[in-house]
């Protein structure tokens, strides 16, 4: 195999790498649980989450396969089994668990922001520590795109909501810090 001659050592490539198997992990394991509440949602909202659900799990996949191969790039391969996301990844599966649809949807939100706080961390490690500023700038284009994921998701469960039996609950908006 030809060395890599990139401006980065290899040292600094592992690095990138490393940090974005664990983002690469926890955007697989947030796809399956994005996946699961999609066909389990039951209640009055059902279809609307439904279809937002398979927007996000689709853009997901595609977010999934540009970490892979941007560590591809850098000349190291990405984690592929279930065993090694489980081992990397902050967020945790809801194994077992059928929430309500708003429990479903502030699940979702809070492994979004999960995501988006490692990858704010990466990104400035990327840059600061690795000199990569070509994936700091891809990581922050991911963390644009979980920042609207979230969004959606936030706006979904602030002010009036309905739980999965069709009753309403009177839900303050977050605050914004």
């Amino acid at each position: 195999m030809r060395k890599l001659n990139i401006g980065l050592t290899e040292e600094q490539r592992q690095g990138v790498s490393e940090m974005l198997n664990r983002d690469l992990a926890d955007a697989y394991l947030l796809l399956i649980k994005t996946k699961k509440y999609h066909w389990d949602v039951i209640g009055p909202q059902f279809r609307t989450l439904h279809e937002l659900w398979e927007e996000q799990y689709q853009a997901l996949t595609e977010s999934i396969d540009a970490m892979a191969e941007r560590i591809r790039t850098l000349g190291f391969y990405p984690l592929g089994t279930a065993e090694g996301f489980l081992k990397v990844a902050s967020i945790k599966e809801a194994a077992q668990e059928i929430p309500t649809a708003t429990g479903m949807v502030a699940s979702l939100v809070d492994d979004h922001e999960q995501i988006i706080r490692n990858m704010r961390e990466h990104i400035d490690r990327c840059s600061e520590e690795f000199h990569d500023e070509g994936t700091a700038d891809f990581l922050t284009g991911l963390m644009e795109a979980h920042e609207e994921m979230a969004w959606m998701l936030r706006s979904f469960i602030e002010g009036q909501s309905l739980e999965a039996d069709g009753t309403a609950t009177r839900r303050e908006p977050a605050s914004v810090n």
